[in-house]
């Protein structure tokens, strides 16, 4: 399955894991189409990087779609800042180590930005994020709630894919209904 990934993220995979786990090797063709997609896994099966390696690698090809807006193009929702400021760290090692695998491969390499959007983050990496909105923005419920009820929802208009993590713990709550 990961014959379809672009050559570097393909190289970085394939020396990080010996193999796809199941939640990646299910999830990634319904993924891949564009479908919803729920993936229903045990804590370390790999989900996240299951529901964020398709689109790192189209960031990294540099692929948009025909007439989409520059902005912001896949959005990370946790429950949880703790889980949000994790993610982040956690999401820079792959980018990272895509990169040094498009360098070895002498390939075409577009970092995607990274933003952490929660409810501690200063006003000033706020307006930044205004200005120069990140390719993957990692947030919390109530921050993305506040970004669509002003003037920021304008950086969200390119949005492809939205990861939800921990679902079950936000649809029963006040906190689903953001």
């Amino acid at each position: 399955m990961t014959s379809v990934f672009s050559p570097a993220v393909r190289a970085w995979f394939e020396s990080s894991f010996a193999a796809p786990t199941p939640a990646q090797s299910q999830g990634w063709p319904a993924i891949a189409g564009g479908d919803h997609t729920l993936v229903l896994a045990p804590t370390g099966s790999g989900k996240t990087l299951a529901a964020f390696l398709w689109g790192i690698d189209r960031l990294v090809r540099g692929q948009r779609p025909a007439g989409a807006p520059d902005g912001t193009r896949i959005v990370y929702v946790s429950p949880l800042r703790a889980l949000a400021v994790d993610v982040d760290k956690n999401l820079r090692a792959p980018i990272a180590g895509i990169r040094a695998a498009a360098e070895r491969l002498g390939e075409r390499f577009r970092e995607p930005t990274v933003g952490l959007r929660t409810g501690d983050t200063p006003a000033d990496v706020r307006r930044q994020m205004l200005r120069t909105p990140p390719d993957i923005l990692i947030t919390t419920p109530e921050s993305l709630y506040l970004m669509l009820t002003s003037q920021a929802r304008d950086t969200l208009r390119g949005v492809e894919a939205v990861i939800v993590d921990e679902i079950h713990s936000l649809v029963p709550t006040k906190r689903g209904a953001h």
